[in-house]
Parts: C-alpha cells; structure tokens; sequence
C-alpha cells in the first residue's frame, strides 16, 4: 500500500522537522506555546471556517456519517466510564476521550482519502462532525471544568463561544447553510492562515517529543493503553459493525473502516497544551496510534478492497 505510506512518510517528516528544531532548541523554551497558540488562536479557526464554509452540510445525514457517529460514540462513552469509575478529573478524562475517538481526519485523512480511497472528499461528514460537534463539545467541558468557581446557568451557554474553533466552525456553518457568496479576496487570507493550522501542530508534536520518555512507563501506561486499543482497534471494529447493519456498500464500508481507523489527531495536542491538562497522555496516544495505524490501515484495505 504505498498510497498509505507515503500519507505516513509527509506526517512523519514534518514532525521529525519539530523534533530537530527541538533538539536545538531553535525556538527557545517558549516556542511550542507560541504555535500552540497561533494554532488554536488564529490557524485552526481559520481552517475550520474556510472548510465547512465550502461544505455540504447534507453529509451530516448520510449513513456513513451515522455509523461514524456511533462507533465515535462508543468508544467515547468507554473511555468516559473508565474514568469516572478510576475517579480520573474531568479534563484528563475529555482529552483522554479525545484520544479515543478524534480521528487525524485533516492532516492525515485528507492525503489518506485521497491516495487509498480515491476522493479526498470522502473525510468531509467525519471532518464536519469533528468540527461542529465533538471538538465543541470537549472544549466547552474543558472550559467548565478550569472554572474556579460554578458559573451561572447563562454563563454556561455561552461557554462553547468562548473557543476560537468553535466560533469559526459555527460561522462557517451559516456560510454553508444559508450559502452566502464569499468573494475570493475575502476567502483567500482564511486558506492562506488556515493552511499553518497543520503544520504547526505537527511542529509543536515534534518538538514535545525532545526528552520525552518511552510512551507507556509512567503513570499513564493505563489510560494509554485503553485510549489506543479504543482508538485503534474498537473504533473501526464497531464502525465496521454498524457499516454492515446500515448495509452499506462494499465502497462505503471501505471508507468508513479507514477513516475509523485513522490515528488520534494533533489538534488534540494543542488542546491539552493549551488547557495545561494530560498532555503526556495526549502526547503518546498520538504517538503510539500512529504507529500502530499503518499496519491496521494497510490490512483493513486489503481485506475490504
């Protein structure tokens, strides 16, 4: 499968390039932050709104898309009740829940759509529901769960606002729904910004990796290793499950298994390093799925090909 190999081999070299800059300490000790916030900031929200602003929000109705939501779901739901029941905090719990169930479907799944499935858009329905749904979801828990003190029930609703990603996801909801015309001067500065939204969380995931020790030694090793057997294993084996109950097609299954299968994403990382919370978790859950993604790529496309 060298189509998926080489959507591998561009992940890897950008974050072997943060790994070096790392090493040398070229962006001093503040430097991951500094992209961290760009990209959650600036970078993100500008991806997020110029995507789903161009997207057709008929998706969020297809089957694959259901099916996606369940198997997401389902290992979202275990990771939950495994932290409830360890009597882990809400934030660690949430971005571990994060790493069960959000899928590299931008940096990774685009490339991988493109190459193995032969339609890059076939990641749009996970993307949006990523981006509408699940990512405000988590920040507005994550939010809640750093007040200091209870916040009022009006305080409350306007919590998910608080985040840049959602704000810019929204927007480009009503861009999308109402189909309000966008000329290019106004669009394009969105792309150009947006398009660092990747590489920079990717540099930053390079760079955490300096000093870091073997994934799976410290206090962590637990909660890792039920977020990547979620991640990995439960979550395109329940989304091939569901894809057979909605009789889907053989072409359908086949994208709904690979994109389940896909590793946890990045922009994980920028939230824990942004919230201060699990990054170590965070950090070796993106690490270890990785890696153990392309072996059950290269097999899930063999099989159902």
């Amino acid at each position: 499968m060298t189509s998926v190999v080489t959507g591998f081999a561009v992940i890897v070299t950008i974050i072997a390039i943060g790994y070096l800059l790392g090493r040398r300490d070229v962006l001093g000790p503040t430097g991951p932050m500094v992209l961290s916030k760009l990209a959650f900031w600036v970078a993100s929200p500008a991806l997020m709104f110029h995507t789903v602003a161009g997207a057709d929000l008929a998706v969020l109705a297809s089957k694959p898309l259901i099916a996606t939501a369940g198997s997401v779901a389902v290992v979202v739901a275990v990771f939950a009740l495994a932290g409830w029941w360890r009597g882990w905090d809400a934030s660690y719990t949430t971005l571990g829940a994060l790493c069960s169930g959000l899928v590299n479907a931008g940096n990774l799944g685009i490339p991988i759509a493109a190459y193995v499935l032969g339609d890059a858009t076939l990641v749009a329905p996970i993307l949006l529901m990523q981006t509408i749904v699940i990512v405000p979801v988590a920040l507005t828990i994550l939010d809640l769960a750093g007040a200091a003190t209870k916040l009022p029930l009006w305080r409350r609703f306007l919590t998910p606002l608080q985040s840049p990603v959602t704000v810019g996801s929204l927007a480009g909801v009503v861009v999308a729904a109402t189909s309000v015309p966008i000329p290019a001067p106004v669009m394009e500065p969105f792309i150009l910004v947006g398009s660092m939204s990747i590489p920079a969380v990717l540099i930053v995931f390079g760079i955490s990796l300096c000093g870091a020790s073997w994934p799976g030694r410290g206090p962590d090793r637990r909660p890792l290793a039920l977020a990547v057997a979620l991640k990995s294993l439960v979550h395109p084996a329940v989304a091939l499950g569901l894809g057979m109950l909605l009789d889907l097609s053989r072409d359908e299954l086949l994208a709904l298994v690979v994109l389940s299968a896909l590793p946890t994403a990045q922009n994980a990382l920028t939230f824990a390093v942004w919230y201060g919370k699990a990054m170590t978790l965070v950090r070796e859950s993106i690490l270890v799925t990785t890696v153990v993604s392309l072996p059950v790529l290269v097999l899930v496309a063999t099989v159902l090909r």
